[in-house]
């Protein structure tokens, strides 16, 4: 624990080189993604990322995600439209799709070194909503349980839920990671009620403490990582 890449105070992740991962959401100004499928799609995208045959081994991508993983884990949501868009598409990464968001996930960088195509986009500008109330979870999905007392963008909540997933992943077995993968990463983000949400921070299940490092107060208790298989243990 006196290691986590998430806690506010320091520790020895502090002294390795810090790196981010990128996450681009598409927001076209016509046809905006519901908010919950964004957040959903960016959980997804992280899996992706960290299950990637690029991502391990000798791949291409191990040894940055080695390094990003060593140190503080860090994620940057941006906004992308258009031909903004189109050259981020050309970059090398992964797009993850979902019911209406598109979100493409890049291998991380350094936090001084990001990509032009990549740092000249926005990270205001990702206030989405649900045109909809989000139905109710099936029993034995997987949930990421957003906060009720913690307002954020919608790309600070993808970021956090990338956070939440992640967190899942670390605690699951071989076989339960690749039972994931193969499913193709079901997974849903909800926000729970506050009698909900202070059963689930006591439950001994991945919880996401962010660092503070943008719009919310550090030690900000922010996901529960809920996943069956964390259940039984």
């Amino acid at each position: 624990m006196s290691e986590s890449p998430f806690q506010t105070e320091p520790n020895p992740r502090d002294q390795a080189p810090q790196f981010v991962l990128p996450l681009v959401v598409r927001i076209e100004k016509s046809a905006p993604p519901a908010r919950t499928d964004a957040l959903e799609t960016a959980a997804r995208a992280v899996l992706v990322m960290l299950a990637d045959e690029r991502s391990v081994g000798d791949g291409e991508w191990a040894q940055v995600m080695t390094d990003w993983q060593d140190a503080r884990i860090r994620k940057v949501v941006r906004r992308a439209r258009g031909a903004e868009w189109r050259r981020a598409g050309e970059l090398p990464g992964i797009t993850v799709t979902g019911k209406s968001a598109e979100v493409r996930v890049f291998p991380p960088v350094p936090l001084d070194g990001w990509p032009k195509e990549l740092a000249k986009l926005q990270v205001s500008g990702t206030d989405l909503d649900d045109p909809e109330t989000p139905a109710d979870v099936e029993p034995g999905t997987v949930v990421l349980w957003m906060s009720p007392d913690v307002a954020m963008s919608a790309g600070k909540a993808m970021a956090q839920a990338g956070h939440g997933a992640q967190l899942a992943w670390w605690e699951l077995s071989d076989a339960e990671r690749a039972g994931w993968r193969e499913a193709g990463f079901p997974l849903a983000v909800r926000t729970a009620d506050r009698r909900r949400w202070h059963e689930l921070t006591a439950s001994g299940l991945p919880l996401v403490r962010d660092a503070g490092f943008t719009e919310i107060a550090p030690g900000s208790c922010t996901v529960v990582a809920e996943h069956p298989a964390l259940r039984t243990r």
